[in-house]
């Protein structure tokens, strides 16, 4: 870890753990108001004692778990410098995503060092985008590109965990041996709004495309949960004569094109916690998630591209989708329903497939999930007989049956 990264992830880390204090602080604060309240004259004596020596305990933890920390920040900054970035390793990887994912537009807006920039990524390292830097990252590079966008908190390694398959494919490597594409995947910072990264992703594509390897033909997008949102927004502010022009398909996995029920439900709790004096530093606290977050609130209003082909597909952790649980929780993070855009986006019935006994996090590389998007490019959109009978095909993962 490079000794910017390490300071940074200290003061971060500092940071957080003396807002909490401070919310419990304040927390503990309204609870006694509400307490001595009930009856001043029997309380008085105690209120007088209480609040003086609650004042000087919380400020101390404050200042002093400020003071140790920060100091620990830059002690640990001070440790031998690897010159090896966070990201360079799965673990480093996932944690600093996950950290973008929560925090990720006020970490953007400070210029932290562990703000994810949007690049290509290769072996866990960001692709450069000159021509000889793309051709050197991908030699094998062919006119055909498979743009993989993760979802909120993710990475680009989220595309090759959890495999359903023993020989550790995934989607990239199957749509490249089996329909010459070449996977171009990308990492960004999912905690800036949707619109902002659709904007990133324009134009990022935009070199791509024009510094690759041989002449691109063909371009096929693939997202996942919030990337399918993140593509939408992309193909809505691109050049309409500029790379967008080569979208043949776009897949959909899991992506809450009407909004997601969770954030629905932390928006309700929190308009309840600020009616409370009680429940008002939660509702603060919950109210600091990223702006990526929120947009999940009510999925994106970017139209669907015309141009292109757009297939939606859904899980849930049931065999069935009209299952009460699979309605109610879906596939624990996104409701089918939103994943097929139901009442708002026009998606063609036979470019809707469900899988069953799924998670959301399952459909980053299961082997159903692949086989319909293969059935896809291989009949040209046409509808597909197997359908149906494919509609709760059993996942390689334990759920609810």
């Amino acid at each position: 870890m490079r000794s910017s990264e390490k300071r940074a992830t200290g003061r971060l880390a500092t940071r957080t753990l003396t807002d909490i204090v401070g919310n419990v602080r304040d927390t503990h604060k309204a609870v006694a108001k509400r307490v001595f309240g009930w009856g001043p004259r029997v309380t008085l004596p105690v209120k007088v004692i209480h609040n003086p020596i609650a004042a000087i305990v919380y400020g101390s933890i404050r200042g002093g778990e400020f003071a140790l920390g920060f100091t620990a920040a830059e002690a640990f900054a001070a440790t031998k410098d690897s010159g090896v970035p966070l990201g360079s390793t799965l673990r480093g990887n996932f944690a600093l995503s996950a950290v973008n994912g929560t925090l990720g537009d006020e970490l953007d807006e400070q210029g932290n060092p562990l703000s994810i920039k949007m690049a290509v990524r290769r072996d866990r390292v960001n692709v450069g985008l000159r021509p000889a830097d793309l051709a050197a990252a991908f030699p094998a590079a062919t006119p055909k590109l498979a743009v993989f966008m993760h979802g909120l908190g993710g990475s680009e390694d989220a595309w090759h965990l959890r495999s359903g398959r023993r020989d550790g494919e995934s989607h990239g490597s199957l749509l490249a041996s089996e329909h010459g594409y070449t996977p171009v995947e990308v990492r960004y910072n999912s905690g800036l709004h949707v619109a902002e990264n659709g904007r990133q992703l324009a134009a990022l594509l935009d070199v791509v495309v024009a510094a690759w390897p041989t002449e691109v033909d063909e371009i096929i997008l693939l997202g996942h949960s919030m990337g399918g949102l993140v593509i939408r927004s992309a193909c809505d502010q691109a050049d309409e004569n500029g790379w967008v022009s080569t979208v043949r398909h776009v897949f959909y996995l899991g992506t809450p094109h009407t909004g997601a029920p969770l954030e629905r439900g932390v928006s309700r709790l929190i308009e309840r916690l600020v009616k409370v004096e009680e429940g008002r530093p939660l509702a603060t606290f919950l109210d600091k998630r990223s702006v990526g977050i929120k947009d999940l609130h009510s999925g994106s209003y970017a139209p669907l591209l015309d141009s292109t082909k757009h297939y939606a597909v859904s899980a849930s952790i049931t065999a069935d989708p009209d299952h009460p649980v699979a309605l109610l929780v879906g596939d624990l993070l996104v409701l089918p329903a939103s994943a097929h855009g139901k009442g708002h986006l026009d998606f063609p019935e036979h470019h809707k497939h469900h899988v069953g006994r799924l998670t959301h996090f399952g459909l980053l590389n299961n082997p159903a999930v692949y086989d319909a998007m293969s059935e896809w490019l291989t009949l040209k959109g046409h509808h597909s007989s197997s359908d149906s009978t494919r509609r709760n095909q059993r996942a390689p993962e334990p759920a609810i049956s």
